[in-house]
């Protein structure tokens, strides 16, 4: 019999053991992982105000988490923090990035830095949407 347990705290040897299952399994069909995390920190005064937090898998970076802190938005930041994180991801081998925004967030300044949507996902509370973007390198 199988035992299907429910958690929203799983142990890192749970993770890592259905992350490996799965890395095993795509290696037969995209060749070898080379997942490695892609990190950038912007500080002012020795406090963070912007980061982008990623990864570089089978030549894509993929952004999970990119943040400019209010006070300095408008100013390059939030561009100067992306194109280090492309240039980095191209040294790696990289052919293209993927993100993900909200319709409230960056979508336009994304779009002004050469990507594209490829995908929306609604409906979000109070009607809004996701949407997907790429850029090809």
């Amino acid at each position: 019999m199988i035992d299907i347990a429910l958690t929203d705290d799983p142990t890192r040897e749970e993770w890592n053991t259905v992350r490996a299952g799965l890395v095993a399994y795509n290696a037969d069909y995209l060749g070898p992982d080379d997942y490695r995390q892609l990190c950038l920190f912007a500080r002012a005064d020795g406090q963070i105000v912007g980061g982008l937090l990623g990864n570089t898998n089978r030549r894509w970076l993929s952004v999970e988490l990119f943040w400019v802190d209010a006070r300095h938005r408008r100013g390059g930041l939030g561009r100067d923090l992306l194109a280090r994180a492309e240039a980095e991801a191209r040294a790696r081998g990289c052919i293209g990035a993927t993100l993900g925004t909200y319709d409230f967030q960056a979508r336009p300044f994304y779009e002004k830095q050469g990507y594209e949507v490829f995908g929306t996902l609604e409906p979000y509370p109070n009607g809004h949407c996701s949407y997907y973007l790429r850029k090809i390198f």
